[in-house]
């Protein structure tokens, strides 16, 4: 025998199953939606906030007690450069192997600038708070860069290159 379901009794007697069956098409929908291609390097959340953070770096190295320091300021003004730069320029390789080493490069160059960060804080060069805020921006770029690698390694894609 076959049943006709009522569903706005249904609906009624057990509320929460009208979200989950909501639930399930709004996630059927989005499944059936492409991801976005990113076709300039300037797109990349990744390269957007080292561009940032390199301009925070600059401003930084403009202080009185900072702006007499040429070494330091050449090489945390190079090191944060570095990161935006190696990220445009494994995007433009056009290959996801070349890509990932070119994020591994921009993570080691953030790295970098974390350490001259603490030489910067050492000498007094800048505040507590100008440290854990910098501090912090070069992490979450690490921590970024680190889940798109893995995206890179584990996608089945190869490249505009391969195509």
């Amino acid at each position: 025998m076959s049943r006709k379901w009522n569903w706005s009794r249904i609906l009624f007697v057990v509320p929460g199953l009208w979200f989950l069956v909501r639930s399930l098409k709004f996630i059927v929908e989005i499944k059936k939606i492409k991801m976005a291609t990113i076709k300039k390097f300037e797109e990349l959340e990744i390269w957007q906030l080292a561009r940032i953070f390199s301009r925070e770096i600059y401003k930084i190295t403009k202080y009185s007690k900072f702006s007499r320091d040429f070494k330091l300021i050449d090489q945390i003004t190079g090191s944060s450069g570095s990161i935006m730069d190696n990220i445009a320029e494994g995007f433009g390789r056009g290959g996801n192997k070349e890509f990932s080493n070119f994020l591994t490069i921009s993570v080691g160059s953030a790295n970098e600038s974390q350490s001259q960060l603490y030489r910067a804080l050492d000498q007094e060069y800048i505040k507590e708070s100008e440290f854990t805020f910098l501090y912090g921006k070069a992490d979450e770029i690490i921590h970024k860069t680190g889940k798109l690698i893995q995206y890179l390694k584990g996608s089945d894609y190869r490249g505009i290159k391969y195509k």
